[in-house]
């Protein structure tokens, strides 16, 4: 089989004028489309930070102001892009990267489910606003200030000083104690008194002790309740309500309170027992203490 070496370089340079022209025919058209995605892309950034300012009048969250903004700048700049494609005559092109986004997002979707979840839990959360930024919460056995509220995590400072990054999903999900939400809070305190005090003078000098206290909120009750006949002493439970001062002031205010009852109880000779142990050495091996030699000073040197 001959090959024909000019017939084969008449095709190739053919192909490459048709190339050259096609590329020449399209260089006005490649200048028009650049110029417009430089200006959708200016337009876009113009629109981000007009509508940012916009959300912020009328919303302040802004974990969904940022991503609301964020949306508003890729959409526009998606318009801009399918023009351009338009301009380039690429029309085919668009459908086949609409078709091809759809597929990648549902595949990222199944691939990424967890930062899917988080994500749309910090909407959620952006909207409903459970907490805020500077909240006392209780979640997922950690405890602290919130600190940060992001689309995908939660960050508190425990009270020993430790940032914890919570995952928005399992925030959203799991039960949430929020200690500043209605600005007040109970104290429980229990207390074992002995069996030979009178129970009900012991409830007046606790509650009387209690009342006493300046952080004590106003229109609350002081209560005790007897709970129990325990091993050494009789048990009871103090409850009584404060103005959430935050955990250092709720701390305090606990303590103080704790204060205030002992000192009312020394007052008026009320005994809070604890326990007593009795060694017995009288079991099978042992030696019963009183038949036990106790060496005087003297032997103990001497020896």
């Amino acid at each position: 089989m001959t090959i024909d070496l000019k017939e084969a370089l008449n095709v190739a340079v053919g192909k490459i004028e048709g190339w050259i022209e096609s590329l020449a025919a399209m260089i006005p058209n490649m200048v028009v489309a650049v110029v417009i995605f430089s200006l959708f892309f200016i337009l876009a950034r113009m629109t981000r930070r007009f509508s940012g300012k916009l959300l912020r009048r009328f919303s302040n969250k802004s974990a969904l102001n940022t991503l609301a903004t964020t949306l508003i700048q890729f959409l526009v700049l998606g318009g801009g892009l399918i023009i351009v494609l338009n301009v380039l005559e690429l029309e085919k092109t668009v459908t086949s990267l609409l078709a091809g986004a759809g597929i990648i997002g549902l595949a990222l979707g199944f691939a990424f489910q967890d930062i899917a979840a988080n994500f749309m839990s910090g909407v959620a959360m952006a909207i409903r606003q459970p907490i805020k930024v500077g909240d006392i919460i209780e979640t997922n056995d950690f405890m602290g200030e919130v600190e940060k509220i992001d689309l995908r995590v939660t960050t508190i400072r425990t009270f020993q000083g430790i940032h914890v990054l919570i995952p928005n999903k399992e925030v959203f999900q799991n039960p949430l104690l929020n200690y500043t939400k209605t600005h007040e809070r109970r104290i429980d305190l229990s207390v074992g008194i002995s069996y030979a005090d009178d129970l009900e003078r012991v409830k007046d000098i606790a509650e009387k002790a209690i009342r006493n206290l300046p952080f004590l909120l106003e229109g609350k009750e002081v209560n005790l309740f007897y709970k129990e006949f325990g091993d050494s002493s009789i048990n009871f439970d103090i409850m009584f309500w404060i103005q959430y001062p935050g955990q250092a002031g709720y701390l305090k205010a606990t303590s103080d309170a704790i204060i205030a009852i002992k000192k009312a109880f020394d007052e008026n000779d009320i005994t809070i027992p604890f326990p007593i142990r009795t060694m017995d050495f009288g079991i099978k091996g042992g030696e019963k203490l009183s038949e036990m030699k106790i060496l005087s000073e003297e032997d103990a040197m001497a020896s």
